[in-house]
């Protein structure tokens, strides 16, 4: 999907909402237990009752291969049922790989090749290892390089604002540094955490135009308001990720439906903001 097709989905669902297909085995809803693959069924229910709200969906993948090779199932087939809905949703790889250049080659070939078995619309990057780590993602015609800026973990303050000699931070420089990367602002983005929703207009200064993934709104405690006012740009340029507070927001029978009304709201919430830019 290239970013004229993002742009044309946002619109047309008046949303940038991302759900975390975070399906954690250990907290799917009991009853589940009794299908053969209770991950897929539970992701399948979870994309059919959030598809009309939602424009993006980001399986994390330690979810997946933490389950072996019965997880890696489970992902394969949760791919193909999101391919066959392939003009309604863009689809992520919550993967943060990044290694020397002819391993990222590997990486880029097992997630975002449409011949693979995954075939991907974009992946997550660690951009510590520079520009060659970084590189070979981008072999892929229409995929998108999603590159770790600023996180919104606790422990992102460790290195993420350490400044240089001329007074600027490493997630500043990892943002300013990648744009000299490849030029193509059309797919490239940038994961900037909800919880430092402050930090929005320091990034929009050095991204402009990019779009920007937002992690955090909800059980980590970001605020969709604060995201909004700060990060968006005439092309909307967020996509704001709920995980948590979707997929396991009721464990009863009817999770699929309290997951469909909490990503129901916050569309909502989306729709406002999107009415002011």
């Amino acid at each position: 999907m290239n970013r004229q097709e993002l742009i044309s989905l946002i619109n047309k669902k008046q949303s940038y909402l991302c759900v975390g297909l975070d399906s954690d085995i250990e907290k799917l809803p009991q009853h589940l237990m009794k299908e053969e693959d209770p991950v897929f069924e539970f992701n399948k229910r979870i994309i059919d009752a959030t598809l009309p709200y939602t424009v993006a969906y980001k399986p994390n993948l330690a979810f997946y291969e933490s389950n072996g090779v019965q997880g890696l199932v489970s992902l394969k087939k949760t791919m193909d049922y999101l391919k066959s809905k392939r003009t309604e949703c863009f689809v992520i790889a919550d993967a943060k790989r990044g290694d020397i250049g002819n391993t990222s080659k590997q990486y880029a070939k097992a997630f975002l090749s449409p011949k693979g078995d995954f075939d991907f619309d974009a992946i997550t990057i660690a951009p510590y290892m520079g520009q060659d780590s970084v590189m070979p993602f981008y072999e892929f015609e229409n995929k998108w390089v999603i590159l770790l800026a600023l996180t919104s973990n606790g422990g992102a303050e460790d290195f993420q604002y350490t400044e240089d000699k001329d007074g600027m931070k490493l997630f500043e420089k990892v943002i300013k540094t990648a744009q000299s990367w490849n030029t193509d602002k059309g797919n490239l983005m940038f994961v900037c955490g909800a919880t430092k929703a402050e930090k929005f207009t320091e990034i929009r200064k050095l991204a402009p135009e990019h779009f920007l993934l937002v992690p955090g709104v909800g059980a980590q405690g970001g605020s969709l308001e604060e995201v909004s006012k700060y990060g968006l740009n005439k092309d909307c340029g967020l996509l704001v990720n709920s995980s948590r507070g979707i997929i396991f927001a009721d464990k009863s029978e009817d999770f699929d439906k309290a997951a469909k009304e909490n990503a129901m709201q916050l569309q909502k919430e989306m729709h406002s903001y999107l009415q002011r830019i």
